[in-house]
This record gives C-alpha cells, structure tokens and sequence, in this order.
C-alpha cells in the first residue's frame, strides 16, 4: 500500500495543508489520509524535492527551446523506461515518433515522456536513498535494535522499492521468509490495514523480551526474608482471618494448627482469647488481651448536679404470697375494684398506679403474688424505692413471702409489713412478726427498725396509717430526681396490640419525658406518638416517678428494658447494634457445645425433648411461663422453648410447629381463622390457658405421664359482633354467625384483636325479638352477655362447651 498524504508531507518536510493545497491546484481532491499513487507522487515531487525542482527547470527550459532538445529528452526517457509489452503502446509510440498526428501531438508526447522520466529517476533516488539509510543504520544499531529489524514500521504501509528491499532483508535473515515470500507478489507488499497492525502488534512480544533479557549478575542481592510478629494483642473473641492477619501468617497455616489441635474452624469463625493464645504459641508468639473498646451499644449516662434535684413522688411495690389480699390492699387505697378483672382473681400483669394523700403523690406497682413470676417481681423491686410486705395474718409466711424478702434485700429497698386480713377470725399478728424476725425483720414495737402496720383491706382498717408511714419513710430517704434533661425510665410491661400496635408501659426514673420525643429501648426505638395515664387519659409529658403507656416503638421491648431519649440517628444505630449482638449471643449460646453435655447426652441414649411455642398478651406472662416450664425437672423429658411472643396465634406459629412438632400453648390470647385450619389440617396441638399455674401444672402432669383428660374443650360455633345496640338495661350485641351454632346453654369467649377480654355465659339470645335455643351459621342474632357489657363492634363471639373424654 502506497503512502498516506500526511506521511508524504513528512518525508518532504513541509505542511500537511502544503501538500493538500498543491493536489487541489491538479484538480485532485484529498485528505491527510488518502493514499498516495504514482501520479500525485509525481506532482508532490515535481513541487517539494530540489531535484524535481531543478528538472522542472530545466524541463521547462527544454519545451520552450528548439525541437532537437525534445527529441533529445524523449530519447533518454526511452532508454530510461523498460520497453512496455502492450502492442497499442507501441503504435502510440510510433505515432509519436513519426509525427503523425493532430498538430500539437509532438509536444505532448514529449511531455508525458518526460513526466515518466522524472518518476523513474525519482523512483531510483528512492532506492538508492533507502539503501543508504539501512546500511547506515545496520552500522549502527545495538544488537537489540538489529534483532527489531523485522518488525513493522509505525506507519500503515512502505513504498514499492522500500517493502521489496525489506522482504529481501527478511529472507536473507531467516525470519519470516515464506510469509513475506506470499505477501510480495510481484516486487509490491502486500497491504496492510490498522486492524492487521493492532492483532500482531505485540505478537513476539515474549519471544524478544527473552531474547533481550540481561543475564543476572552473580552478586544481586537475595530477596529479604519476612520478619513475623513477637506479640500480638487479641480481644476476647476473634474471627480466624483477622487472627491470621495480626500473626502475619497464612490463613491456611492457622486452620492447619487449629484442626490439629481438634478444633474445627472455618475462615470466618470465631475463636476466643484462649484457643487464640494456644495457637500463637505453636507460632512462637505471645499473645496479650486487647482492651475492650467502648460499647457502641450503650447511651451515655448524664450526671445529674446536686442543685438540679428536686424532690420526686415515692415507688411503692407491694410484695408478698399469693392470695394474701395485695391487689385488695391496693383497691383500697385506690378505692378501686380490678380484683374482679383479674383471672382467677390473681395478678397477672405488672400495674403502676398513681395515688394522692394529703396533698401528696405516691406510686403504687402491684406485682403478682405467684412463684411463677419470680422475674416480674424482681424487677419491680429495682424500680421501685419503697416495699411493702403483705403478710395474711391467718396464714403467715410463706415461700413467696420469703422470696418477696430477699428480693427486697438484694435490691436494697426498706422494707414496711403490712399485716392484712386482721379482721378475720383466726388472725394472730403477733405469730406473724415471731416469723419475720427469722428473716430479719423486726418490728419497731420488738425494738427493731422494720415497720409493722396491722391493716385490713376489706373494712379498710389501717391504710391512713400505712400511707403516712410511707410518706415518712420517703422523707427520710430523700428522693430526688432532675425533671429538667432528656427522659430516662424502664419498661414495666410491654404488649403487641393489634390497632395499635406495640404498648410499653413506663416508669419515668429521671427527666420529663414528652409527646414526639425520639426515644430508644433495648433494640427497640421510636417517637413517642401518644401517652396515657393509669386512667386512660391523655398525656403531654411525665415528670420523674409518674408511670404511663406510650405508643410509637418499633417492636414490642422486654420488661426491665431502659428508655433513653436522644435524636433519631444514635436511637436508630444503637438499637441496630444491640439488635445484632443480641442475635450472634444467641446464636453463640446455641452453638455452644461443651463435652459435659455431649456425654450426658450419650449417657441418656433415648433422650426424649418437649418443644413447645408460647405465645402470650404481654412480655412479662411470657417471660415468666418460659422461666416456669424450663424450671420443670425430669429424668425423662426435656423441656425446649422454640418460640416465645407476643401477640395472637398465627399461622406462622403454627407452620413452626408443624415443623418442630411443638406443642403451642396460648396463655389469654387465641388463634386467628388461618391459625385454626392450619392447626386442624397439620394436626398441631393448641391448649389455651388463663391461668400460669394451669398451664404449669397441665405441662408438668403430662411429662411424668399423670395427665388425665376427663374434659376436652369443643367449639361449637363463631360469631361476629356486626352492632352494638345500647339499651337501658344491658349493651345487645348484633352479631352474625360465621362457623357452626350458637347456643344458649354453651359458654362463651368474647375476643377482641386475638386477645380473651371476657369469658363467661350467654344471658339472652334472641332472633328479632323472640327468644331461641340457637342460631345456626349464617343468620344473624342479638347477643347479651352474663354481667358484662363492654361489648365492641368488630368483637368475636366463640361459643363452646365442656365435653367429657373417656380415659385411654
């Protein structure tokens, strides 16, 4: 391929627009890119080489001269120019020659031989300068550059002249003779395109840098060997990548070191500080513990000044054994009934209630009086500031009361006894304080400092005593709290309600906690939306020792939680972060194997597991039932908590426990429609509770095989509380039925968003205003219900009866 525009400009060293410009006045149109033929190279020769130049002259000298000199130059051209094989050459030749012609022929004749004369001295110059060039350079160049002499040019193609003397080089060489003998067909290289350049550009590539490598001298300096540590700083639990890392070693080397010493590791597993330790001393390497960084999941504490305290309202808990009249000391200080709501009439919630006597507030939280709820009533003793100790007088101490004392003791809180049920035939105060003096306890009037009140709820003898020993002793411990800096309080209870989603119920211990504050609790977090009172009423803000309920968190918290107040972005990390170390303790905790266990696994060969699910209507009932069952001992049966939550059964419980085939026990709440097919058509067994020690007491009869059905609950039908229609008399319910019949002798549940708000009897059941029997499915009916009357539109009515089961 002949040359571009540009590269022609370069060999005659003038502009690119020079040569271009020359073109356009022959009429020939070209870019800097356009290949280059016989005929412009003549032109561009003719204009740019000083030889042409001279000859141009000197041609031009010719033509105007006499004829004899163009006869003379047509003469030279033809000795020049090789004799051309075409016979109509020929006769053009000698037309020429002889004259004949047009008038003018002569003159162009002699100017196209003379044309063709100057392109074959121009094409001879070029050899001749080629040749010259690669002597000189083949005089000069380094043995490297001979060895670069095949390669091609950075331009696109050579000339005729220059690709032949090449191709003969190559031959003459040894390197790459046949192929250039293909490509030189008829003295011309083959031509060459930018795509053929790129793919071989590079070809050789490794074949000359081996050739042109230099030979290493003797005395080059050997590679510096890697220096390892000699101590290393390790925290208590370390992945073993990381661990590799500070040794300086391979990953490899470690896992090597670790499965010889019969622990099997992956990369990313973690080991702790002394298999670390171990290992680093077979690496010769001592090993020294990391300080522990601060804890990213932990809000800074605010130290209060002195002067910014201010006296707060006394926490008051009432402690002490089941049945001996808490919760009916409590009514009568409030002069209130919630005994009567209770199931069973025991407690089975955490509840803060506000009271005010002779122009003072006090706090009162009820703790449950059952052993089963040993965790809630420990917390209520860290909260609170003041216990009072409820002891029967006709039934003394008992286990629960002695727990209730050493509750109070560990968590530092003074104790007051209140001696109930004095009224009653049989009471004998004095045994009563004989036995607390066993326990530490001595009365003020037996010359020791605990205060002893006698009192009776019921005719309301002693309370005005009680609260005024209360405010004194509050007095004297001077309680004070700052109201004015960010909230700080903990979770009494917490619940999942379903229209209004996650309910904490709050104990403010420092600060005032506001409507829209932004607050974190445990892994939980939020703003506070709404905040109500023990009465329901609508708060703003809680000032120190005031309890309320508040919406807004993310998800339900656990009882004993701490609440903070801070901006949005640390309550949303925090809570990130403690979220995800409270899933990689549990996940540790189950990963957990020691040998102990394995070999008494092995020791029981048929080891038998009871896993159940529980799921309860708050936190607190679920802790303490969880607690209860594994407190439950047996040779025989071990017991394994699945799942435990709050809320509704759902059919994603169910579907884990058809998995796990667990028993799923419901204690005040029910299961959805879904959940109720699902347990039907995958055979898991339900059993609902309203009481914790029936739940305990069924579990632990069916472990040690004394469980006898006599009874088995059926459900006979469901209803949907569509109306409510008020009269003077009772609240009617206007329901219709969805599933089975409703009868008038059956028993009855009324639930409300998954959870057991009353169970009872059927008072009246009516179909227009007639009274029937039943109601079959699908016709509506009018509900009562014995003594109750907070009946709501949207309620489920679940109708069932008791049926006797024959023993197997």
């Amino acid at each position: 391929m002949s040359k571009r525009v540009y590269e022609a400009a370069k060999d005659y060293n003038v502009p690119v627009k020079k040569v271009l410009d020359v073109l356009k006045q022959h009429n020939i149109k070209a870019t800097n890119f356009s290949g280059v033929d016989a005929h412009m190279e003549a032109i561009l020769t003719k204009n740019f080489s000083p030889t042409g130049q001279a000859k141009k002259k000197a041609g031009k000298i010719e033509t105007e001269g006499t004829g004899h000199h163009v006869k003379a130059s047509q003469h030279k051209q033809e000795t020049v120019q090789p004799i051309k094989k075409k016979p109509h050459t020929g006769t053009m030749s000698a037309k020429a020659a002889s004259g004949d012609g047009k008038p003018g022929s002569p003159q162009r004749s002699g100017e196209q031989k003379h044309r063709e004369q100057h392109n074959g001295a121009n094409r001879q110059q070029g050899k001749q300068q080629a040749e010259t060039a690669q002597r000189k350079q083949a005089e000069t160049a380094s043995p490297q550059g001979k060895q670069g002499e095949g390669k091609r040019t950075k331009f696109f193609g050579h000339s005729r002249g220059e690709g032949a003397q090449k191709n003969d080089g190559r031959k003459k060489r040894g390197q790459g003779g046949n192929q250039n003998g293909k490509n030189n067909r008829n003295g011309n290289a083959r031509p060459h395109t930018l795509l053929s350049n790129v793919l071989g550009k590079g070809k050789h590539k490794n074949r000359h840098a081996s050739k042109n490598a230099h030979p290493v001298e003797g005395n080059a300096p050997a590679t510096k060997k890697k220096t390892y540590p000699t101590e290393v700083s390790v925290p208590e639990t370390i992945i073993v990548k990381e661990f590799a890392e500070r040794l300086g070693r391979e990953v490899g080397e470690v896992i090597k070191k670790l499965l010889l010493g019969g622990i099997m590791a992956t990369i990313n597993q973690e080991i702790d500080f002394d298999t670390a330790a171990l290992i680093a001393d077979e690496f010769g390497v001592t090993v020294t513990p990391e300080e522990a960084p601060a804890d990213p999941t932990e809000i800074e504490e605010i130290v209060d000044a002195p002067e910014t305290l201010k006296v707060r309202p006394p926490v008051v808990t009432i402690m002490g054994h089941v049945d001996h009249g808490k919760t009916s000391l409590l009514d009568a200080i409030r002069q209130t009934n919630v005994t009567s709501h209770e199931a069973g009439g025991i407690t089975q919630h955490i509840g803060a209630y506000q009271v005010s006597y002779n122009g003072k507030k006090i706090v009162f939280m009820d703790t449950p009086g059952h052993e089963a709820f040993t965790a809630m009533r420990a917390r209520g003793a860290q909260v609170t500031d003041i216990a009072v100790l409820v002891v029967a007088a006709d039934d003394g101490v008992m286990p629960q009361t002695v727990e209730s004392i050493n509750h109070a003791k560990s968590a530092g809180v003074p104790i007051i006894v209140a001696i109930n049920k004095i009224d009653k035939e049989g009471a004998n105060p004095e045994y009563v304080m004989q036995q607390l003096t066993e326990y530490g306890l001595v009365g003020e009037a037996w010359g020791g400092d605990t205060i002893m009140v006698p009192v009776s709820a019921h005719k309301k003898i002693g309370l005005d005593e009680l609260l005024e020993n209360i405010l004194v002793l509050a007095e004297v411990s001077e309680l004070k709290a700052n109201p004015d800096r960010p909230a700080q309080g903990v979770v009494i209870e917490a619940k999942l309600d379903k229209g209004r989603g996650p309910v904490a119920s709050v104990l403010v211990q420092k600060g005032t906690l506001h409507v829209g504050d932004t607050i974190i609790v445990g892994p939980c977090f939020g703003k506070v939306r709404a905040m109500t009172n023990e009465r329901g009423e609508r708060m703003k803000k809680a000032a120190p020792s005031i309890p309320v309920e508040i919406l807004g968190l993310n998800d339900v918290p656990e009882a004993g939680d701490i609440l903070d107040v801070t901006d949005e972005k640390t309550a949303r990390s925090v809570a990130e972060k403690r979220l995800e170390k409270k899933r990689s303790s549990a996940l540790r905790a189950n990963a957990k194997v020691t040998l102990d266990d394995l070999f008494s696994q092995i020791q029981q060969g048929e080891l038998k597991e009871l896993p159940i699910i529980i799921k309860g209507d708050v936190q607190g009932s679920v802790e303490a039932l969880r607690q209860s069952l594994l407190g439950i001992k047996s040779e025989e049966v071990r017991i394994a908590i699945v799942h435990a939550g709050v809320g509704a059964i759902s059919e994603s419980d169910i579907m884990l426990a058809s998995a796990s085939n667990a028993l799923v026990i419901g204690f005040n709440v029910r299961p959805d429609a879904a959940a109720r097919k699902a347990a039907e058509h995958e055979n898991v067994d339900m059993r609902m509770y309203r009481v914790i020690y029936d739940a305990i007491n069924d579990v632990e009869a069916a472990i040690k095989g004394m469980l006898e059905k006599k009874y088995e609950e059926k459900v006979i039908g469901r209803a949907e509380v569509r109306k409510v229609i008020s009269t003077p008399k009772v609240i009617v319910g206007g329901s219709y039925v969805k599933e089975g019949k409703l009868t008038k002798t059956a028993k009855v549940r009324l639930i409300r968003n998954g959870i057991v708000v009353y169970e009872g009897e059927i008072d009246s059941l009516r179909r227009f205003k007639d009274d029937v029997k039943e109601v079959a499915e699908g016709y509506e009916c009018g509900v009562t219900l014995d003594k109750y009357r907070d009946i709501k539109e949207g309620d489920e009515i679940e109708a069932y009866e008791m049926v006797e089961i024959a023993p197997e």
